[in-house]
């Protein structure tokens, strides 16, 4: 219901957005803890000029890096304080950086020059409404208004500021006088239901809700509220259909869980919002976290910081928040809001897992792998705490490890062979192989293949290694082709394809697949490496050194980088004993779609 209108009005607020506020709004860090170097000292401000502040906060906002850019704007700005458009910018990356406090500062000077600035307004009346000065927030917030979206947004905080004065009907009023697109009523019939619920009208606030759940029942918050109303007002069945109805849509969410646990203990939930602040909080996270997933992240990042300073602990606007700076590929300052989620909250432990996730591609492996033992600690059933585990561990080639996890995976798995556990018997399967157990290994991607019997991965994976082994050579061939047939543009499983050609003699089928491979990734060093090997064995002796150079330059894995020197130094012997760095490799098949790059496609 909300998908195609909705995302076209994201990304026209957006738009505006960026053209209206100067500069970017950037998430804050480099991607690596270490880089903690480059955020500037108070040394480092003070040595600047006001045009290397600028060039400095300018680089820090390409690299979505808003605390420097914030902290650079406001170096130039104080060697300059009438520059307007420094003022700007240093306001809109604190806003990012979440740093709103320094925001509300920068952005009432901002209203001495410009009182139309609609960002400034909005985060001021955000200010007004935390300090309980409503008719101020009321007012600051009616000038943010700028379209769809942000007059959504200013509605609500408006009405939560009119319910805040102890205007109940003047605030239900203004939602339903405000007019819109189609997804309009799903958040406001819901606020306005939570309004009447805090004042007590009840009966309305459930007419309000029931119609809010007809409208979109897969939206957590609508059926969360809507289920804790039912658990006060009507009866314990109802409010379990709902949450169960939900956990059909999307199984074992915790706060639905939660809420299934508490309503069969017989306990009557309360509302979701328990004043003014929280209520706003709220408004703010529901269109900030929908905004995420549909494209709008600049303004999404100004509504979740500002749902965060109303209601700091709210466990679903922190998801979010790391949801989206995982979404612009900035794992550190996900870190930073995963380690913000509260100790109590059922969430932790879902934060705990995207915690050690985000750790392992900021290069903190260790510290990932910590967590997640932790987690499988507190609950040896926990699948998703144990695959993702085996998963940083078959990543970080820790094959005998990642294969006793994958095992305690499959011990947890309350039903084994469902059709879609057969990636768990896969993933132990290719750490068992790299483990030199290659019978155990057979019998899980067997396993895997008798679950999902035309999987693409799983063909290609045991085929090339019943190939790379001289076994089974027909049938390897036939998994290998039909892997091709399904995923033809996949070069990875293309190159096993060519690659398989050339362990057999085939030479030209080689040549020919595997030129098809490197047109599909030209970048991959294992590519480009058995081409080499291939056009050699052909008599393409010139273009064969080519290959190879160009496999050296993009840099392969350590162990095969003097394999290929040598190649170019001195080609391969005729008896063709010596082919490629990847197949010379004595613990198993190597195929380009094995390793690193194929491991991952599985999932």
């Amino acid at each position: 219901m909300l998908s195609f209108s909705f995302r076209r009005q994201v990304i026209a607020a957006a738009a505006v957005t960026v053209l209206a506020v100067p500069g970017s709004l950037c998430a804050q860090t480099p991607d690596h803890p270490a880089d903690t170097a480059q955020f500037p000292t108070s040394h480092d401000l003070k040595s600047l000029t006001k045009s290397g502040s600028y060039l400095a906060a300018r680089h820090a906002s390409v690299e979505r890096d808003a605390s420097s850019a914030a902290a650079f704007y406001r170096s130039a700005l104080r060697t300059d304080p009438k520059d307007n458009d420094l003022l700007d910018r240093a306001f809109i990356s604190s806003v990012a950086d979440g740093d709103i406090d320094e925001a509300i500062k920068l952005a009432e000077r901002i209203l001495t020059v410009d009182k139309t600035n609609r960002v400034a307004r909005l985060v001021l009346g955000v200010r007004d409404l935390k300090l309980k000065k409503y008719a101020a927030a009321q007012t600051n917030i009616n000038q943010s208004i700028r379209g769809p979206i942000t007059d959504l947004v200013a509605t609500l905080l408006s009405a939560w500021a009119s319910y805040g004065a102890g205007d109940t009907k003047t605030a239900v009023a203004g939602i339903d006088k405000l007019t819109g697109p189609e997804w309009y009523p799903i958040f406001k019939d819901l606020h306005a239901a939570m309004i009447l619920e805090l004042s007590g009208k009840e009966k309305d606030a459930g007419v309000r809700l029931e119609r809010t759940y007809k409208l979109e029942d897969s939206m957590l918050r609508v059926s969360d509220e809507y289920a804790r109303w039912l658990s006060r007002n009507k009866d314990e069945a109802a409010a379990i259909a709902v949450y169960e109805a939900f956990d059909k849509k999307l199984a074992r969410h915790p706060l639905v869980a939660e809420g299934l646990r508490e309503t069969r203990a017989g306990k009557k939930l309360p509302p979701l919002v328990d004043s003014p602040q929280t209520g706003a909080a709220e408004a703010l996270y529901g269109i900030g976290a929908t905004l995420t997933r549909r494209g709008g992240e600049d303004l999404a990042l100004v509504y979740l910081q500002l749902s965060l300073y109303l209601a700091p602990n709210n466990p679903l606007a922190l998801l979010s928040l790391a949801d989206l700076y995982e979404s612009v590929k900035k794992p550190a300052m996900a870190i930073k809001v995963y380690e913000r989620m509260p100790a109590s909250s059922p969430l932790k432990r879902n934060a705990q897992i995207q915690l050690a996730t985000d750790l392992d591609a900021a290069d903190r492996s260790d510290d990932a792998i910590k967590i997640l033992k932790g987690v499988t600690a507190d609950d040896p059933k926990d699948v998703e705490a144990i695959m993702a585990l085996g998963n940083i561990e078959r990543g970080r080639k820790k094959f005998a490890d990642c294969a006793e996890t994958y095992s305690h995976a499959i011990e947890a798995l309350p039903s084994p062979d469902d059709k879609n556990n057969w990636i768990t018997f896969y993933y132990r399967g290719i750490c068992e192989e790299r483990s030199k157990a290659w019978t155990k290994a057979e019998a899980d991607m067997r396993k895997a293949l008798e679950l999902q019997p035309e999987q693409p991965h799983v063909l290609n994976y045991l085929g090339y290694s019943w190939i790379d082994q001289g076994t089974n050579l027909d049938e390897g061939m036939k998994m290998i082709k039909r892997a091709v047939d399904q995923r033809p543009d996949d070069g990875y499983i293309v190159d096993s394809l060519g690659w398989a050609y050339y362990r057999i003699g085939d030479y030209n089928e080689a040549v020919k697949n595997l030129e098809r491979a490197i047109d599909l990734k030209p970048e991959d060093p294992t590519i480009n490496d058995h081409l080499g090997d291939a056009y050699w064995r052909v008599g393409r002796t010139l273009e064969a050194k080519f290959q190879w150079a160009h496999a050296r330059d993009l840099k392969p894995e350590p162990e095969d980088l003097p394999k290929i020197e040598a190649k170019i130094e001195n080609g391969l012997p005729d008896d063709g004993t010596a082919s490629s760095a990847s197949a010379d490799k004595k613990d198993g098949p190597a195929a380009a779609a094995d390793k690193k790059k194929e491991e991952g496609n599985g999932g």
